[in-house]
């Protein structure tokens, strides 16, 4: 049996940005605990939601790249929530898992008809949680299940800890790679200023907005040294985004 120690301290590293980020709605405290360092093992930056209602202002907050979403929750119902998120432009298509003591038929077919990518009864398998987080994720955002992911001209291996455009080699530094990594899991979105600081240099760790500009910059000079036209696009008042294509 995993002791206390062993279970708090995955969570305790710091988060890199190429790491893809989970968010488990749950409200029973020893799941949540065997939930959340699987996800750690797994590589992924995890949050915890522990009602409906809190689940939808964290992911306001900062969309997470999937969701394990329990049925019965406290205040919202896992359903509802699902359905809320479906609603919406900005997460119809964020990834959803439904976990859950409802194993009747009609209720496996109602949580995938409101929008769950798959649905899991408890008790189950942690082994085969994570292969269908697995499945999901390369089906949804392949983009962060791949070592070697190209947008437009521009390819990244993060195995290798390289990127190339038009076949000449970038070299970037670290937090330059991490952002370009960042960018390219989000083509075409535009982030704030704050959004790259949480998601690239953590959300427990203080540093300027303005250092943001700065990285910002010296990635451009490194994409833009062989020539080519500058991949980062800078929204008036909103911030950067990467070009699509």
């Amino acid at each position: 049996m995993l002791s206390t120690t062993e279970l708090e301290r995955p969570a305790m590293r710091p988060a890199a940005a190429t790491k893809p980020y989970a968010l488990i709605v749950e409200d029973e405290p020893a799941l949540i605990e065997l939930l959340r360092y699987n996800l750690v093992k797994e590589g992924y930056e995890v949050a915890i939601a522990s009602d409906g209602e809190e689940a939808l202002l964290t992911i306001e907050e900062r969309q997470p790249d999937i969701v394990l979403l329990d049925w019965m929750l406290p205040k919202l119902a896992g359903i509802e929530v699902a359905r809320r998120l479906r609603s919406k432009a900005s997460t119809r298509n964020l990834p959803i898992i439904m976990l859950t003591a409802r194993a009747e038929e009609t209720d496996r077919i109602r949580g995938l008809d409101v929008g769950a990518d798959d649905y899991m009864t408890k008790p189950f398998s942690m082994s085969e949680l994570t292969a269908r987080i697995r499945a999901v994720m390369r089906r949804i955002r392949p983009a962060l299940a791949e070592d070697v992911v190209v947008v437009g001209d521009i390819s990244i291996d993060r195995a290798a800890h390289r990127v190339t455009r038009n076949e000449v080699e970038i070299h970037l530094g670290p937090t330059e790679f991490r952002l370009l990594d960042y960018f390219i899991q989000h083509p075409g979105r535009v982030f704030s200023r704050e959004q790259l600081l949480d998601a690239v240099w953590g959300s427990d760790v203080y540093v300027e907005t303005r250092t943001v500009d700065v990285h910002i910059g010296r990635l451009r000079k490194a994409l833009t040294k062989a020539g080519g036209e500058d991949p980062i696009r800078t929204v008036r008042s909103a911030g950067y985004a990467l070009n699509a294509g």
